[in-house]
């Protein structure tokens, strides 16, 4: 249906289920050609899903996270680098809704079905300059780059005395940076993860956003999009869309590896039904407990926070440092139920084709994002309980 139709949110999510199919029977096509087909993101576009995050007055929905992952959630149990793509693509509205007006305008003032990349690691350099930055450097994995038409890069500003002053997101249209077709990889292989080049660029002031400010739950764009959505700390919602597509892989996986064994005969057990074998049972309670636990805790972490927004209250660090405790261990338990089911499905889950070999390459992928750093995150989480101080700008 087309976007401009879709008015609930729950339209959106029964859209993306009608498309799960699809998704899976195109899984091979992403690992082929090492990018999302267009297919796939122009059907993901109609439901509305990239609009999920986005402000009203940009014909967004502005709608629950939790929509939102659950959404992401779903598309992974299809395919993971379709979700893996839908969730760091479709998170952008809502970073983008905290900049200056004149920087939303620039994005959706033509077109607001525009959509962005990112790369958030400071691996650029920005100088000040009169009225903004001159920014330079490489940045690796962008994914979904090819679909979108604008980045959001990180980088450290340094003055003219050569100091570093501040650490920011800069927003730079397409025609400002080059992508570098580097991703030869063995998970995650179709989402285009691709490195961007920026060579001397000015960005206007505008076109930043200090991570102090959104480590402090702050941007500018709040005096236009005063919805409790923008309210919420930067690393609960993004560091969430990094450890849902790989709940939703585990689902994914889960699913196939009961439908495998409930037809699966073991030879060397005197052909015996694997799904009689009482140790199969128990394997497979482990892995959906594990699955359901790491969901569970992301939706109740995001819930909590948004009541005390709702109330107007200063969201405690305490809960902040919950949050990510809960994502990153939440990865883990994923990719432990993945492990556990791909361990117990036989040789047949190792061919070419099946969801479950794919999924366990592609959570290891994502694994290694730098979100689900799991001793640093739980470190913090740590230091705090003891009564040390913690620094909440980058949780």
């Amino acid at each position: 249906m087309p976007v401009t139709d879709v008015s609930d949110a729950r339209a959106v999510l029964d859209g993306v289920r009608d498309l799960l199919p699809t998704f899976r029977d195109r899984a091979d096509e992403a690992e082929r050609l090492r990018v999302v087909p267009e297919a796939s993101v122009k059907e993901l576009e109609e439901t509305g899903f990239f609009r999920l995050l986005q402000p009203r007055r940009f014909d967004g929905l502005e709608a629950d996270p939790v929509t939102f992952y659950t959404a992401v959630r779903d598309i992974s149990s299809a395919c993971g680098s379709t979700g893996w793509v839908a969730s760091v693509v479709g998170v952008h509205p809502w970073q983008v809704a905290l900049f200056a007006d004149e920087a939303q305008q620039a994005v959706w003032g033509h077109d607001t079905a525009t959509r962005l990349s990112s790369s958030y690691a400071p691996t650029g350099k920005a100088v000040v300059t009169d009225g903004g930055y001159t920014l330079s450097g490489r940045w690796s994995f962008s994914s979904g780059c090819d679909h979108c038409s604008w980045v959001l890069l990180g980088g450290l500003v340094f003055n003219t005395d050569g100091q570093v002053v501040d650490f920011k997101t800069f927003m730079v249209p397409r025609e400002h940076y080059q992508i570098v077709d580097v991703w030869n990889v063995v998970g995650l292989r179709g989402t285009g993860s691709n490195d961007i080049v920026v060579d001397e660029v000015f960005v206007p002031e505008a076109f930043t956003l200090s991570m102090s400010d959104t480590g402090r739950c702050f941007g500018p764009g709040q005096e236009q999009n005063t919805s409790d959505l923008y309210k919420l700390p930067f690393h609960s919602i993004f560091t969430g869309t990094i450890t849902t597509p790989i709940v939703g892989m585990a689902r994914g996986a889960y699913a196939e590896h009961v439908e495998m064994q409930q037809k699966r005969v073991r030879a060397a057990y005197l052909g015996e039904k694997a799904s009689l074998d009482p140790f199969a049972a128990v394997r497979i309670a482990r892995a959906s407990s594990e699955i359901d636990a790491a969901w569970a805790l992301l939706v109740n972490n995001i819930r909590e926070e948004q009541e005390h927004v709702a109330r107007g209250e200063k969201i405690p660090l305490a809960l902040r440092l919950k949050v990510r405790r809960d994502q990153v261990l939440g990865t883990q338990r994923a990719i432990d139920a993945i492990d556990a089911l791909f361990e117990a499905s036989g040789g047949r889950a190792l061919a070419e084709g099946t969801y479950l070999q794919r999924a366990w390459r592609d959570a290891h992928a994502g694994r290694v994002h730098a979100a689900n750093d799991p001793e640093r995150a739980l470190q913090m989480y740590g230091a705090h309980e003891f009564g040390h101080k913690v620094d909440p700008g980058m949780y």
